[in-house]
């Protein structure tokens, strides 16, 4: 039996006595039944997926996985390939986006190189795992083999359960690489059945003849492989990326030792649909950070049956929305153990 199979037997239902307890102290606080809305219910999930009453999350970790597209020399993108070992860079010496708001929110950053196509100066908050130089041309040929899909899904995995182990308590995964859009693009199309011109958006910020240039190499892509929309692992190996395999063994390693994922933009989300192929049971312990202008995003969300905590008009990537939603499970989780109940303040409870 591979790794995958046997974290995919390990997962468990959300804990329903623990959030049966949680339920029942949030009617108690002082203030109207449902008055906090979705923060209330966020509470109550991560008590699910922790296992615990009263959880309380003190250990972010934002996770970013990086690696290049062969689909990139097509033009997809409106910057060169060589931006993403230059940005991986940039997010180690602490200048990118997602550095600023993992520092915001206490999170660890951690950086993964599944297969940027340059070589990477060693640092240490950089993980070594390139799989190869980027992926193929999968306008042309399958983007990588099924056993290299099955090694990037396996690596997040190993990663996830070793953070866990170390006490992170709560992930937020992030995405970093050169033509990303268009294969999480392809993946979204191929799971959902949503027309390609549907789910596939200007990325970057590509103009119209690049986006029908995508469009066209998308629709080609799914008419070469036929990718089996239920077989995860067919569909990353055809149309993904290493950074989209190791986000989704991440999740799955994640919710395997009960640490709550935050899901962030439209690459994540793409992830997300690979993770609830390969291991449906992983879906209840995902927590849909925000929602991406990208225009898949939407198709994500749809597939999923969630509905994000923020939308903010983002579209950066990175974990940058995944880092926003680690603040608001915190400040659910505090809501739930630091309010008082009506009993603990003296308070009068609301008339019969």
């Amino acid at each position: 039996m591979s790794l995958l199979e046997e974290v995919r037997a390990r997962i468990q239902p959300l804990d329903a006595d623990a959030m049966d307890m949680a339920r029942a102290r949030q009617d108690r606080l002082i203030k109207p039944q449902g008055a906090l809305g979705r923060l209330e219910q966020l509470a109550i999930q991560i008590a699910g997926i922790r296992s615990q009453a009263r959880p309380n999350l003190q250990r972010p970790v934002v996770v970013i996985m990086a690696a290049d597209h062969g689909i990139a020399s097509h033009g997809v993108s409106a910057y060169p390939i060589e931006v993403s070992a230059q940005m991986v860079i940039n997010h180690l010496r602490g200048g990118a986006g997602i550095s600023v708001l993992a520092r915001h929110v206490g999170a660890q950053l951690i950086v993964v190189d599944m297969g940027v196509a340059s070589d990477l100066p060693p640092h240490p908050a950089l993980l070594d795992h390139k799989i190869a130089r980027g992926t193929a041309d999968f306008s042309r040929a399958p983007a990588m083999s099924r056993e290299q899909a099955r090694q990037a899904v396996e690596t997040g995995i190993v990663i996830a359960s070793d953070l866990a182990a170390a006490g992170v308590d709560v992930l937020a995964p992030g995405d970093k690489g050169i033509g990303n859009t268009t294969a999480s693009s392809a993946i979204v199309a191929a799971i959902t059945g949503r027309p390609v011109a549907e789910v596939t958006g200007r990325g970057t910020g590509i103009d119209d003849a690049a986006l029908a240039r995508k469009i066209a190499l998308i629709e080609g892509a799914l008419s070469l492989h036929r990718p089996d929309p239920t077989d995860g692992l067919d569909v990353l190996a055809k149309l993904g990326g290493f950074e989209i395999g190791g986000l989704a063994g991440l999740m799955i390693g994640a919710v395997e030792r009960r640490v709550p994922v935050l899901v962030d933009g439209f690459i994540s989300g793409a992830a997300a649909l690979l993770v609830c192929t390969l291991a449906p049971a992983a879906q209840p312990y995902l927590i849909a950070a925000h929602r991406s202008v990208e225009r898949g995003h939407q198709a994500v969300f749809a597939w999923l049956k969630q509905e994000p905590l923020l939308d903010l008009g983002m579209r950066l990537g990175e974990g940058t929305g995944a880092a926003l939603g680690i603040s608001l499970c915190q400040a659910a989780c505090k809501i739930l153990n630091e309010m008082a109940t009506f009993e603990e303040a003296g308070v009068s409870d609301r008339l019969a």
